[in-house]
């Protein structure tokens, strides 16, 4: 069983979902490993927010951290709240009637996720087994309604279908089905459009919007895909070697990002007409921290050109930084010293 430490005190709200101060770090041979450090966050009934941040920033720990999924090796302090609820350092009993049911994830591939050996049917139909005490025939019956939510044509016969009978679009649909059977509360998609094409991400993406109206699920989704953000979260939160680094409306981010390192990753992505003909992309300079050695300090201070002796003397907290009139200030913030200017208002004209 993961190793806990007591968790601290967390004001209930109206979120289903509150994470206070979680802190993941694992033992290993070269020392003890801090893959995340102090993330707070909410999720509000049939939001969906999206996280970002480069490979090993931490976002895919502090998913599985959620519902205890992480291995023996882990040590989790901080809290996690689902509807007042306290999941860390609780019992194994009462994560496995959490699991499935009321927080339900979409894992990045469904072919190493789903059981070769099984039908899709037979998969989808041991969630509601387990969780909703359905016969093996009602369960049968109800995976046949679920395939249809999400998009599978002809439902009723490829309900018998064995995963590798199925395209990779229908496949991750086939992950989502399983994930929504229960009507869960919370919907955590870690990269659920990766290896997929423009014409299927699409449809995935709709999938997940189309259950956020019908069921009122909260969705937290991970993604290298700044475009996929774009597309479907309402907030954005940004990770950098396992801390939030900025947290924003998804608008507001895209527009006026604050912390050079969101600003670094907006301007790597290639953007239709700035990044045409022989233009090339920008990068950011320097490599991520190892966090076996987690500075007391600024983790983006070795690759940020506004870096100056602040930044490599202390941690910035996460702070409201606003953005001139487009948004309250306590809606963006960001953990940096020295954020990115905010263009400034222009004077409106007046008629005389």
């Amino acid at each position: 069983m993961t190793t806990v430490e007591p968790a601290s005190t967390a004001t209930v709200g109206t979120s289903v979902l509150e994470i206070r101060d979680l802190t993941v770090s694992f033992r290993t041979e070269s020392g003890t490993v801090s893959a995340v450090d102090r993330v707070s966050l909410d999720l509000a009934p049939g939001e969906i927010v999206g996280m970002v941040g480069e490979s090993g920033c931490g976002k895919s720990v502090t998913a599985m951290s959620l519902a205890g999924l992480l291995p023996e090796s882990a040590r989790i302090s901080g809290s996690v709240r689902l509807q007042g609820t306290e999941l860390v350092g609780t019992r194994e009993s009462v994560l496995r009637r959490v699991r499935g049911k009321e927080i339900a994830y979409i894992f990045q591939e469904p072919m190493t996720s789903l059981n070769p050996v099984l039908t899709v049917g037979r998969q989808i139909g041991e969630v509601l087994q387990v969780h909703e005490r359905m016969s093996r025939r009602a369960a049968r019956a109800r995976a046949v309604e679920l395939l249809s939510l999400v998009g599978i044509p002809s439902a009723a016969a490829r309900v018998d279908n064995y995963p590798h009978q199925l395209s990779g679009g229908m496949r991750q649909r086939v992950m989502i089905a399983m994930a929504v059977a229960c009507g869960p509360k919370v919907l955590v998609a870690d990269e659920p459009t990766t290896a997929l094409d423009v014409t299927v991400q699409a449809g995935i993406l709709q999938v997940l919007r189309d259950l956020r109206d019908r069921l009122g699920t909260s969705i937290l989704i991970i993604t290298h895909d700044l475009g996929v953000i774009a597309d479907i979260a309402d907030r954005v939160v940004v990770m950098y070697a396992g801390r939030v680094v900025e947290r924003a409306q998804v608008n507001d981010l895209f527009a006026h990002p604050r912390h050079r390192y969101t600003a670094g990753l907006l301007s790597a992505s290639p953007t239709p007409g700035r990044h045409a003909g022989t233009q090339r992309l920008q990068e950011i300079p320097g490599l991520v921290p190892v966090l076996s050695r987690q500075p007391d300090a600024c983790t983006f201070a070795d690759r940020c050109p506004a870096a100056d002796s602040q930044c490599l003397d202390s941690a910035p907290p996460l702070a409201a930084v606003g953005a001139g009139t487009a948004v309250a200030a306590s809606d963006h913030l960001a953990a940096c010293w020295h954020p990115c200017p905010t263009p400034r208002a222009q004077p409106q004209e007046v008629n005389p």
